[in-house]
Protein backbone atom coordinates (compact mmCIF):
# COMPACT_ATOMS: atom_id res chain seq x y z
CA UNK A 1 0.00 0.00 0.00
CA UNK A 2 1.05 3.93 -0.38
CA UNK A 3 2.48 5.54 2.18
CA UNK A 4 0.38 7.67 4.49
CA UNK A 5 2.39 9.12 7.04
CA UNK A 6 2.09 12.37 9.84
CA UNK A 7 5.28 13.24 11.16
CA UNK A 8 5.32 15.08 14.35
CA UNK A 9 8.66 16.47 15.09
CA UNK A 10 9.29 19.76 16.77
CA UNK A 11 12.18 20.73 17.56
CA UNK A 12 11.70 21.77 21.08
CA UNK A 13 9.92 18.83 21.38
CA UNK A 14 12.12 15.59 20.58
CA UNK A 15 13.36 15.35 24.05
CA UNK A 16 9.59 15.06 25.16
CA UNK A 17 6.68 13.28 24.85
CA UNK A 18 5.07 9.81 25.04
CA UNK A 19 5.93 7.08 22.83
CA UNK A 20 3.65 6.12 19.70
CA UNK A 21 1.43 2.97 20.89
CA UNK A 22 3.34 -0.33 20.10
CA UNK A 23 5.87 1.12 17.74
CA UNK A 24 8.98 2.44 19.37
CA UNK A 25 10.32 -1.00 21.08
CA UNK A 26 13.79 -2.20 23.19
CA UNK A 27 13.40 -4.04 26.44
CA UNK A 28 11.16 -1.71 27.61
CA UNK A 29 13.52 1.03 28.55
CA UNK A 30 12.94 4.76 27.96
CA UNK A 31 16.64 5.41 28.64
CA UNK A 32 19.73 4.42 26.45
CA UNK A 33 22.22 2.42 27.72
CA UNK A 34 25.35 4.26 26.36
CA UNK A 35 27.86 1.25 26.89
CA UNK A 36 26.34 0.14 23.95
CA UNK A 37 26.40 0.45 20.00
CA UNK A 38 22.81 2.25 19.55
CA UNK A 39 21.24 1.14 16.90
CA UNK A 40 17.59 2.32 15.45
CA UNK A 41 15.83 0.16 12.91
CA UNK A 42 12.93 1.14 11.14
CA UNK A 43 11.37 -1.76 10.89
CA UNK A 44 11.57 -4.39 13.66
CA UNK A 45 12.66 -7.21 11.26
CA UNK A 46 16.01 -5.88 10.84
CA UNK A 47 15.87 -4.82 14.45
CA UNK A 48 15.52 -8.55 15.17
CA UNK A 49 18.09 -9.49 12.42
CA UNK A 50 20.43 -6.75 14.23
CA UNK A 51 19.80 -7.99 17.60
CA UNK A 52 20.50 -11.79 16.56
CA UNK A 53 23.78 -10.22 15.49
CA UNK A 54 24.85 -7.64 17.95
CA UNK A 55 23.65 -9.45 21.15
CA UNK A 56 24.57 -8.14 24.22
CA UNK A 57 26.94 -5.51 22.30
CA UNK A 58 23.62 -3.68 20.76
CA UNK A 59 20.96 -1.64 22.34
CA UNK A 60 18.55 -2.28 19.35
CA UNK A 61 15.08 0.13 19.25
CA UNK A 62 12.51 -1.00 16.35
CA UNK A 63 9.97 1.67 15.24
CA UNK A 64 7.31 -0.35 13.20
CA UNK A 65 6.30 -3.05 15.64
CA UNK A 66 2.81 -3.43 15.58
CA UNK A 67 1.64 -6.58 13.80
CA UNK A 68 -2.35 -5.25 14.14
CA UNK A 69 -1.47 -1.75 12.87
CA UNK A 70 -0.94 -0.86 9.15
CA UNK A 71 2.52 0.43 9.36
CA UNK A 72 1.77 2.81 5.97
CA UNK A 73 -0.65 4.86 9.00
CA UNK A 74 2.26 5.20 11.00
CA UNK A 75 2.70 8.65 13.18
CA UNK A 76 6.09 9.31 14.32
CA UNK A 77 5.77 10.94 17.69
CA UNK A 78 8.53 12.28 19.37
CA UNK A 79 9.84 9.29 21.53
CA UNK A 80 10.75 8.16 17.97
CA UNK A 81 12.45 11.39 17.03
CA UNK A 82 14.83 11.20 20.15
CA UNK A 83 15.69 7.47 19.51
CA UNK A 84 16.84 8.62 15.81
CA UNK A 85 18.07 11.58 17.23
CA UNK A 86 21.03 9.52 19.30
CA UNK A 87 21.39 6.62 17.49
CA UNK A 88 24.77 5.47 16.28
CA UNK A 89 23.09 3.23 13.25
CA UNK A 90 20.10 3.54 11.70
CA UNK A 91 19.06 0.30 9.56
CA UNK A 92 16.08 1.33 7.26
CA UNK A 93 14.20 0.29 4.04
CA UNK A 94 14.27 2.27 1.85
CA UNK A 95 11.85 2.40 -1.86
CA UNK A 96 9.48 5.16 0.42
CA UNK A 97 8.55 2.22 2.33
CA UNK A 98 9.74 4.16 5.34
CA UNK A 99 10.31 7.62 4.08
CA UNK A 100 9.37 8.90 7.48
CA UNK A 101 13.21 7.99 8.35
CA UNK A 102 14.51 10.42 6.47
CA UNK A 103 12.78 13.59 7.11
CA UNK A 104 13.22 12.18 11.42
CA UNK A 105 16.51 12.07 10.49
CA UNK A 106 17.08 15.49 8.79
CA UNK A 107 15.41 16.79 11.83
CA UNK A 108 17.97 15.73 14.65
CA UNK A 109 21.47 15.59 12.71
CA UNK A 110 24.05 13.47 14.21
CA UNK A 111 27.44 13.04 12.58
CA UNK A 112 28.47 10.27 14.15
CA UNK A 113 25.32 8.40 13.00
CA UNK A 114 25.72 5.95 10.26
CA UNK A 115 22.62 5.22 8.47
CA UNK A 116 22.08 1.96 6.44
CA UNK A 117 19.70 1.27 3.70
CA UNK A 118 18.66 -1.88 2.43
CA UNK A 119 17.47 -1.20 -0.50
CA UNK A 120 20.95 0.41 -1.56
CA UNK A 121 22.83 -3.00 -0.27
CA UNK A 122 20.36 -5.30 -2.61
CA UNK A 123 20.62 -2.74 -5.41
CA UNK A 124 16.83 -3.11 -6.02
CA UNK A 125 15.08 0.58 -6.66
CA UNK A 126 12.78 1.81 -9.01
CA UNK A 127 9.13 2.94 -8.91
CA UNK A 128 7.66 -0.49 -9.56
CA UNK A 129 9.90 -2.12 -7.30
CA UNK A 130 8.29 -4.37 -4.37
CA UNK A 131 9.47 -2.77 -1.02
CA UNK A 132 9.14 -5.75 1.45
CA UNK A 133 12.90 -6.87 1.13
CA UNK A 134 12.81 -9.08 3.97
CA UNK A 135 10.74 -11.07 2.25
CA UNK A 136 13.73 -12.21 0.01
CA UNK A 137 15.11 -14.97 1.93
CA UNK A 138 17.68 -15.67 -0.67
CA UNK A 139 19.25 -12.82 0.26
CA UNK A 140 18.24 -12.44 3.60
CA UNK A 141 22.32 -13.63 4.55
CA UNK A 142 23.15 -10.20 2.30
CA UNK A 143 21.08 -7.83 4.33
CA UNK A 144 22.16 -9.68 7.33
CA UNK A 145 26.14 -9.41 6.26
CA UNK A 146 25.57 -5.90 5.13
CA UNK A 147 23.88 -5.13 8.85
CA UNK A 148 26.91 -6.62 10.24
CA UNK A 149 29.45 -5.00 8.66
CA UNK A 150 27.68 -1.21 9.77
CA UNK A 151 28.00 -2.52 12.95
CA UNK A 152 31.68 -3.65 12.57
CA UNK A 153 32.05 0.12 11.30
CA UNK A 154 30.10 1.55 13.95
CA UNK A 155 31.90 -0.38 17.00
CA UNK A 156 34.95 -2.14 15.56
CA UNK A 157 36.23 -3.14 19.56
CA UNK A 158 33.51 -5.74 18.80
CA UNK A 159 34.00 -6.83 15.49
CA UNK A 160 34.87 -10.46 15.99
CA UNK A 161 31.38 -10.57 17.79
CA UNK A 162 29.45 -9.20 15.69
CA UNK A 163 31.00 -12.01 12.95
CA UNK A 164 30.68 -14.54 15.45
CA UNK A 165 26.82 -12.85 15.32
CA UNK A 166 26.53 -13.13 11.65
CA UNK A 167 27.31 -16.68 11.45
CA UNK A 168 25.12 -18.15 14.02
CA UNK A 169 22.01 -15.96 12.34
CA UNK A 170 22.86 -17.67 9.26
CA UNK A 171 22.83 -21.11 10.64
CA UNK A 172 19.62 -20.83 12.20
CA UNK A 173 18.05 -19.47 7.86
CA UNK A 174 19.00 -23.59 7.24
CA UNK A 175 15.41 -24.78 8.59
CA UNK A 176 13.66 -21.69 6.74
CA UNK A 177 15.91 -22.11 3.15
CA UNK A 178 15.14 -25.97 3.35
CA UNK A 179 11.47 -25.12 3.89
CA UNK A 180 11.48 -23.16 0.71
CA UNK A 181 13.50 -25.67 -1.03
CA UNK A 182 10.50 -28.53 -0.42
CA UNK A 183 7.98 -25.87 -1.43
CA UNK A 184 9.57 -25.65 -4.68
CA UNK A 185 10.18 -29.20 -5.28
CA UNK A 186 6.89 -29.83 -4.47
CA UNK A 187 4.84 -26.74 -5.97
CA UNK A 188 6.86 -25.08 -8.51
CA UNK A 189 5.05 -23.64 -11.19
CA UNK A 190 1.26 -23.69 -9.09
CA UNK A 191 -0.22 -20.87 -9.57
CA UNK A 192 -1.59 -18.37 -6.50
CA UNK A 193 -2.72 -15.14 -5.96
CA UNK A 194 -2.26 -12.08 -3.50
CA UNK A 195 -4.13 -9.27 -2.02
CA UNK A 196 -1.24 -7.34 -2.39
CA UNK A 197 2.52 -8.64 -3.06
CA UNK A 198 4.07 -8.74 0.47
CA UNK A 199 5.38 -11.80 0.15
CA UNK A 200 6.02 -11.50 -3.96
CA UNK A 201 9.70 -12.25 -3.35
CA UNK A 202 9.01 -15.41 -1.03
CA UNK A 203 6.85 -16.18 -3.63
CA UNK A 204 9.06 -16.42 -6.47
CA UNK A 205 11.77 -18.05 -4.34
CA UNK A 206 9.42 -20.63 -3.75
CA UNK A 207 9.37 -21.66 -7.28
CA UNK A 208 5.34 -20.32 -7.42
CA UNK A 209 3.26 -18.43 -9.91
CA UNK A 210 1.46 -15.04 -9.34
CA UNK A 211 -1.97 -14.93 -11.44
CA UNK A 212 -3.31 -11.79 -9.49
CA UNK A 213 -4.34 -9.02 -12.27
CA UNK A 214 -1.30 -5.84 -11.75
CA UNK A 215 -4.13 -3.71 -11.89
CA UNK A 216 -5.78 -5.12 -8.58
CA UNK A 217 -2.56 -5.53 -6.71
CA UNK A 218 -0.63 -2.57 -7.52
CA UNK A 219 -4.30 -0.29 -7.03
CA UNK A 220 -4.26 -2.12 -2.95
CA UNK A 221 -1.01 -1.67 -2.22
CA UNK A 222 -1.01 2.32 -3.45
CA UNK A 223 -4.30 2.39 -1.22
CA UNK A 224 -6.52 3.16 -4.61
CA UNK A 225 -10.26 1.46 -5.53
CA UNK A 226 -9.21 -1.07 -7.76
CA UNK A 227 -11.20 -0.38 -10.57
CA UNK A 228 -14.38 -2.78 -11.71
CA UNK A 229 -12.22 -5.12 -14.45
CA UNK A 230 -9.69 -5.52 -12.13
CA UNK A 231 -11.99 -6.82 -8.90
CA UNK A 232 -14.27 -9.08 -11.54
CA UNK A 233 -10.90 -11.04 -12.55
CA UNK A 234 -9.40 -11.32 -9.14
CA UNK A 235 -12.90 -12.38 -8.33
CA UNK A 236 -12.61 -14.54 -11.14
CA UNK A 237 -9.26 -16.59 -10.32
CA UNK A 238 -10.84 -17.74 -7.44
CA UNK A 239 -14.07 -18.55 -8.10
CA UNK A 240 -13.19 -20.69 -11.68
CA UNK A 241 -10.13 -22.21 -8.52
CA UNK A 242 -7.48 -20.88 -11.58
CA UNK A 243 -5.28 -20.92 -8.56
CA UNK A 244 -4.87 -23.00 -5.68
CA UNK A 245 -3.54 -20.66 -2.74
CA UNK A 246 -4.68 -16.70 -1.90
CA UNK A 247 -1.73 -15.29 0.31
CA UNK A 248 -3.59 -12.38 1.95
CA UNK A 249 -2.21 -9.44 3.77
CA UNK A 250 -4.02 -9.86 6.78
CA UNK A 251 -2.42 -6.53 8.54
CA UNK A 252 -3.25 -3.90 6.17
CA UNK A 253 -6.82 -4.83 5.26
CA UNK A 254 -9.80 -3.28 3.60
CA UNK A 255 -13.42 -3.84 2.29
CA UNK A 256 -11.92 -5.21 -1.00
CA UNK A 257 -9.51 -7.67 0.06
CA UNK A 258 -11.81 -8.64 2.44
CA UNK A 259 -14.36 -9.36 -0.10
CA UNK A 260 -11.82 -11.12 -1.87
CA UNK A 261 -10.77 -13.23 0.94
CA UNK A 262 -14.38 -14.00 1.17
CA UNK A 263 -14.60 -15.06 -2.06
CA UNK A 264 -11.65 -17.63 -1.81
CA UNK A 265 -13.66 -19.15 1.48
CA UNK A 266 -16.43 -19.74 -0.86
CA UNK A 267 -14.73 -20.84 -3.47
CA UNK A 268 -13.09 -23.42 -1.56
CA UNK A 269 -9.51 -22.05 -2.27
CA UNK A 270 -7.17 -21.94 1.08
CA UNK A 271 -6.19 -18.61 2.50
CA UNK A 272 -2.69 -18.22 3.90
CA UNK A 273 -2.78 -15.11 6.36
CA UNK A 274 0.89 -12.80 6.08
CA UNK A 275 1.74 -9.69 7.91
CA UNK A 276 4.35 -7.76 6.83
CA UNK A 277 6.37 -7.04 10.19
CA UNK A 278 7.44 -9.17 12.81
CA UNK A 279 4.89 -10.65 15.30
CA UNK A 280 5.42 -10.72 18.60
CA UNK A 281 7.94 -13.64 20.65
CA UNK A 282 9.29 -14.74 17.35
CA UNK A 283 12.53 -14.20 15.32
CA UNK A 284 13.13 -13.42 12.10
CA UNK A 285 13.35 -17.16 11.46
CA UNK A 286 10.69 -18.64 13.51
CA UNK A 287 7.95 -16.41 11.60
CA UNK A 288 8.91 -16.66 8.16
CA UNK A 289 9.05 -20.11 8.53
CA UNK A 290 5.57 -20.12 10.24
CA UNK A 291 4.57 -18.78 7.27
CA UNK A 292 6.17 -21.67 4.68
CA UNK A 293 4.55 -23.93 6.32
CA UNK A 294 1.64 -22.76 6.20
CA UNK A 295 2.10 -22.15 2.21
CA UNK A 296 2.92 -25.54 1.97
CA UNK A 297 -0.13 -26.89 4.23
CA UNK A 298 -2.14 -25.04 1.95
CA UNK A 299 -0.81 -25.90 -1.38
CA UNK A 300 -1.28 -29.40 -0.02
CA UNK A 301 -5.08 -29.25 0.16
Amino acid sequence: MGLRIVIVIAATAVLGGGIAAGLLTGGGRAGIDTHKLRLVAAENVYGDIAAQIGGGHVDVRSILTNPNADPHLFDAGTQTGLAVAQAQLVVQNGLGYDVFMTKLEAAAPNAVRRVLTIADVLGVHGPGANTHLWYDVPRVRKIAGAIAAAMQRADPAHASAYANGLRRFDARLAPLRAAIASVRARFGGTAIAYTEPVPGYLVTAAGLVDRTPTAFTRAIEEGREPSPRAVSATTSLLERRRVRVLIYNAQAVSPITQRIRSEALRAGVPVVAVTETLPPHRSFQQWQLAQVRALAAALSQ
